[in-house]
Formats: C-alpha cells, structure tokens, sequence
C-alpha cells in the first residue's frame, strides 16, 4: 500500500508549498481536485497540465489521479433522463479522462453526489441504468488513457445513489469494462450496516482506490474508527494501490491534519 493525500486538503497553499509538505511528512502520491486548477478542465491549458505534472515530479511525488470530477461545474449530471446533458456529461468524463492522463494520474474517483442525486420521477433502477451509458459511453477515453475510473459509494449523509459498495459493484458490472471499477470511503462505508472490514473483503475483485477518513469528516485516527481491522482487510485481499487522505473538516489545521493521518496509518503498515 501506497500513501497518498487530496491536494484539496492544502486549501489555499501554492502547490509547490503543499508538494514539498506532503513528501516530507511521508506521503509518495498527491490526488487532484480538478477545480483547485480550474473549474472548468477544458480550460486547464496544456503548459499548466505539464507544470503541475513536473512540479509533482520535482518534489517526489506520484499523481495519483483525480477526484471531485464534477465540483463546481454546470450543465452535467449522472442520471437525467435529458439525453443532451448525459452527452455532455459523457464529453466532460471524457475531458476528465485527458485531464488525468495528461498528468500522469491513474485513477479517477467518481463522487460528485450533487450531479447524481435521484431526479424526481426517475427510479433507482433507471438512474442505474441511465448512469451506466453515460459511464460506459466515456470507457473508450478511459482505456486510451490509462486510466480507471473508480464509482464512488456515497452515504445517505451526501445524496440517495449509489449507497453502499454493493451498488457500486453492481453499476461497475452493468457498464462491463477493464477501465471502470469501484472506489471505497471509509466515512461512506460507516453508513452501512455491513462492518467495514467485510465490505472491503466482498468488494476484493472491484476496488481499485481507497480514501481513508472518519465520519467526523476529519484524518484517520482523528475519530472513533479504528483502522487495525481495516488495514488487516487490506493486506487480506492483496491490496497495493493508494490509499489517500480526504477530508472535510479543517477546523484541525492543515498541518495537523496532514500529519497526524499519515502518522496514524503507520502504524498499520
């Protein structure tokens, strides 16, 4: 298992001043929010794509991918029965998709609860099934990229689709392809009435990216889950991928925050 941690978490710093932090507190991998760049990453010109490329580089850092993909954007939602906006939502996964290639990332991590949250007369089994061709419409991109786009379960805190892994996976096998997987939360995965540890272990032949949180939307080890048995479910089904710090609150302080994650997961590895 890798560390990494969501360059959102620096806030306001210059990318070369949380660059340089994150690597000299331990963490090899750096995942982007797409709007800390641009909102819009048909704007993010390709000298800026380069920059942010080599300046991880520099300071010893792997991109990992992005996430938040659709924050702050406008016209696009997962599961609207409109057939323009799910091909502009499938055009704009698709910039995603060059987006992350273009800086070296690997993974795309498929949140954006505000752009898929159930419309009114549309049921779960249409959303899904809406959500599915929008997905799988930009998968071609996906693969010419390099890159796998994770579906992220979310609780019932953040929206009503997608709500446990069980429903990620299920999505992921009706869209059927190399480059479309699922993403764990453990923040999301404390809503479930599954223990974590088995969520992870039944979700072995789909998960490609983890964020490591606490409901109380601050670092590992700054609440009240305990990650041994989750770290333990890890090594059991042969994870090696990232494992990134998201959080939500930074009434902590971002040095606080950024540090006493990665110092916590140690312990565990």
């Amino acid at each position: 298992m890798q560390f990494g941690i969501c360059n959102e978490t620096f806030k306001d710093w210059p990318f070369d001043k949380a660059f340089a932090y994150a690597k000299d507190l331990g963490y090899t991998g750096i995942e982007i929010a797409p709007f800390t760049i641009d909102k819009d990453v048909r704007k993010i010109s390709p000298a800026k794509r380069s920059e942010v490329k080599e300046l991880a580089a520099k300071f010893g850092l792997e991109v990992i991918g992005l996430h938040w993909l659709l924050a702050f954007t406008e016209g696009f939602y997962l599961t609207t029965p409109d057939a323009s906006i799910q091909n502009a939502t499938t055009n704009y996964l698709k910039s995603l998709a060059d987006l992350c290639g273009d800086l070296g990332g690997k993974v795309m991590v498929l949140g954006s609860p505000q752009q898929r949250n159930l419309l009114p007369d549309v049921s779960l089994e249409q959303a899904t099934e809406i959500a599915a061709k929008v997905i799988g419409d930009a998968a071609a991109a996906f693969a010419d990229n390099n890159v796998t786009l994770a579906i992220e379960p979310l609780g019932p805190e953040e929206g009503d689709f997608l709500l446990t892994a069980d429903l990620g996976i299920d999505l992921a096998k009706r869209i059927d392809h190399p480059n479309v997987k699922l993403h764990l939360d453990v923040k999301a995965m404390s809503a479930e009435t599954k223990p974590i540890p088995q969520i992870i272990r039944d979700s072995r032949d789909y998960v490609v990216h983890f964020h490591a949180n606490d409901p109380n939307k601050r670092g590992p080890g700054m609440g009240e889950v305990d990650f041994a048995p989750i770290f333990e479910a890890l090594r059991e089904i042969n994870y090696e991928n990232w494992v990134s710090v998201e959080v939500f609150d930074y009434e902590p302080g971002i040095e606080n925050l950024a540090s006493k994650s990665i110092e916590y997961m140690k312990k565990f590895v």
